[in-house]
This record gives structure tokens, sequence and C-alpha cells, in this order.
């Protein structure tokens, strides 16, 4: 979730998500702690030196809390309870929120725990960039976008190693599991909604496939 609450694209999701249900599809849909996430790890930190662990429990409290808001906002199509461990959860209903696990667990490992305990072979993650890049576009104004990647090719551009707080495409460790169990991550960006649309719907879209 970015630094305030964006009902717009929150309605255009919730809109988006419960067309695709109607036609018989199901989500689990994993939330993150964004900015706000950091901003209490840095806080945290000015006032005392934290453990990873310590920080880590901050992070899953944020994504549980932003879990719970999208529950609620998808109401009746939403399973009455979010996800708090992988290996244990109901799926009667269409939507199933998810937040964080535990201490040493990204959000995207969440997200690739739970597709492999339900035989699911594709994870979308929605962010705030349009690809993943060959190098750091900050430092970088000529790195090239990457539309379609091996695991290998992304382990190449990507952190070795993941810590909490750690601002990547997707976390090495959920990317080691997702290559293991076979799975197409993709990376887009959330915005505009008809991005992730077209991907839903087998039309071209905008964004990074890494399988």
């Amino acid at each position: 979730m970015p630094d305030q609450v964006d009902a717009d694209f929150l309605r255009d999701f919730r809109n988006l998500i419960l067309t695709e249900v109607a036609k018989g599809k199901k989500f689990i849909i994993i939330t993150g702690g964004g900015k706000l996430c950091r901003r209490y790890n840095q806080a945290a930190e000015e006032i005392k030196s934290m453990t990873n662990e310590e920080l880590d429990w901050l992070g899953i409290a944020v994504t549980r809390l932003n879990a719970e808001f999208v529950r609620l906002l998808f109401g009746s199509e939403a399973e009455g309870k979010i996800v708090l461990d992988p290996k244990s959860f109901d799926f009667a209903k269409p939507v199933v929120l998810a937040g964080g696990w535990k201490p040493g667990s990204s959000t995207d490992l969440m997200a690739v725990q739970l597709a492999k305990n339900i035989g699911g072979k594709k994870v979308i993650n929605l962010s705030n960039i349009d690809y993943v890049y060959d190098s750091d576009q900050r430092k970088n104004p000529a790195a090239k976008k990457l539309e379609k990647i091996s695991w290998a090719e992304y382990r190449r551009v990507s952190p070795k190693d993941w810590d909490p707080g750690l601002n990547s495409p997707f976390d090495p460790i959920a990317s080691a599991l997702a290559e293991k169990e076979g799975m197409e991550v993709v990376i887009m960006n959330g915005k505009p909604i008809n991005n992730l649309e077209s991907y839903l719907n087998g039309k071209k879209f905008k964004g990074t496939v890494i399988s």
C-alpha cells in the first residue's frame, strides 16, 4: 500500500476482481507494507537499535492491517479471516486475503507458498514499476526494460539476499521457491487498472514475465 490510502485505486481494483469472480475465477490477495512499514522501521531505529526480527514483526503487523482493510472491502465475497499461515487456510469464498507470516518470510514468499499449497502456477506482483530492468534505473538512465526473462536472468539483476525493508521487484528467497515450483511471476504496475485486466484476460499488457 502507498503512503496514503488510495481509495480510487482500491475501488477500481475491487471492481475488477469482482468482475473476474463473476466469471468463476478465485483470487488470493497478499498485501504488503509499503512506505508505512519502512517509516515505522526508520522511526524505531532512530529510537533504539532494532534486530531484524523486531523489524520483521513491525512489517508483519502493517501487512496484516492492510489485509484486514482490503478483506472488509470485499465483504461477503471474501473469507471471514485473513490468512496468517500459508499452511492452513480456507478457500471456500472466491477471495482470500493474506498478510505477512513470520520473521524472515516476506509477503512475496507468502504469495509463492500460498500458490504452491493450492497448486497455483502464476503469481502477479503489483507495484509502482512497469517492468524489471537490467540495472537500477535510479542510477542508470539507460537501463533496459526486460519483458520476458528466465529465473536465471532475473537472479543476475536482483539482490542476492533478503532483509526487512528490501526494495526489490521480487524477493530472492521467494524467487528461488517460485523457480523450483515452475511458477510464472509477473511484475507489473498496479496502475492503470486496465493493465491488470488485460493480463487476466490474456491480452497484451505492460510488465515483466519471469519463468
